[in-house]
């Protein structure tokens, strides 16, 4: 397998839904906690960015293995193991290879900081893994949305942040003879949730409208998405109120003290946003506008990462 073909098995170009969300919660951490441990980000940057290699690459192989209908951009061009002729057995093989190294570099992380780590790693493992396989994959329910969203955009960042502050008592959990103990600063946990809005509603409209342009071929192959459940205007009306619902969250964050007052510069990212809006209900297909989602949920949080990071030296 050369590198062309296995970065479109892992679609590399979309790996920014899990970067941005990483570079968020760095620069969180900074402006809030004033903390930055490189051995931690590096542990986890790595797992992360494989682990998401992984389960595209587990979507991708799933997807050739049930396909139904094998016409159409959706089967012959989006997926990689049609477009390269990639073995299947190759593919498999290059999976269990990725999810050994992502585990091994988590289990390093864990070592490093604490059990904590290591339970809601297990999770977005679990989540992450079931997305796309199993006997009713999460990605083939209405649910598909919610769970990339939660996972990518809220998991990704609030433990970008944690591994710098895991010592803070932000999240303790004590396990001895048999009896767990958790303690919880609330307060934190519902400032990094809010801190995270215009990631989690960014992360599930590239979903949302990934599913809109392949109803038609998701209905045929068993694949009954959100947008098949709702019908497609109500779709397209969910994906304009979700990016109206990440810029509420930054303005409450920044009244409530959470952000800098720098961060309400994120509003000028309204006008370029409605723009592709616009675009998107013209038109919805895979090949020429599932990308306006990429580039908003980019355009949105690149600003937002930017006036944290301005908050920081000011």
């Amino acid at each position: 397998m050369g590198i062309k073909s296995f970065f479109r098995l892992v679609e590399i170009q979309t790996k920014v839904a899990s970067v941005i969300p990483y570079i968020l919660g760095t620069v969180f951490a900074l402006y809030k906690f004033d903390n930055f441990n490189v051995k931690q980000a590096v542990l986890f940057f790595l797992s992360m960015i494989v682990f998401d290699m992984t389960t595209t690459a587990i979507n991708n192989y799933v997807d050739y293995m049930k396909a139904i209908k094998k016409e159409g951009f959706g089967y012959e061009e989006h997926n990689a193991i049609t477009k390269y002729r990639l073995k299947p057995k190759r593919v498999l093989g290059i999976i269990i290879t990725m999810l050994i190294i992502s585990a091994a570099l988590g289990i390093m992380l864990f070592l490093n900081t604490d059990i904590a780590i290591l339970i809601i790693g297990v999770v977005c493992f679990g989540i992450g893994i079931f997305y796309s396989f199993g006997p009713i994959p999460i990605s083939r329910t209405p649910f598909g949305e919610i769970f990339s969203g939660l996972t990518m955009g809220f998991f990704i960042t609030f433990l970008a942040i944690y591994i710098h502050i895991f010592d803070q008592g932000v999240l303790n959990i004590n396990i001895s003879n048999w009896s767990v103990s958790v303690l919880i600063d609330i307060k934190m946990i519902m400032s990094i949730f809010i801190i995270t809005i215009p990631a989690i509603t960014g992360i599930s409209n590239i979903m949302l409208a990934n599913n809109i342009c392949d109803i038609d071929d998701d209905f045929v192959n068993r694949r009954f998405t959100l947008p098949i459940y709702i019908g497609k205007e109500k779709a397209l009306k969910l994906f304009r109120a979700l990016y109206y619902i990440g810029f509420i969250g930054i303005v409450v964050g920044i009244v409530l003290g959470i952000l800098p007052i720098v961060s309400i510069l994120v509003l000028v990212a309204i006008k370029p946003v409605n723009v592709n809006i616009k675009r998107f209900f013209e038109l919805q297909t895979k090949k020429d506008t599932f990308v306006l989602a990429v580039k908003n949920f980019v355009i949105t949080n690149v600003i937002y990462i930017a006036t944290i990071i301005i908050g920081c030296l000011i």
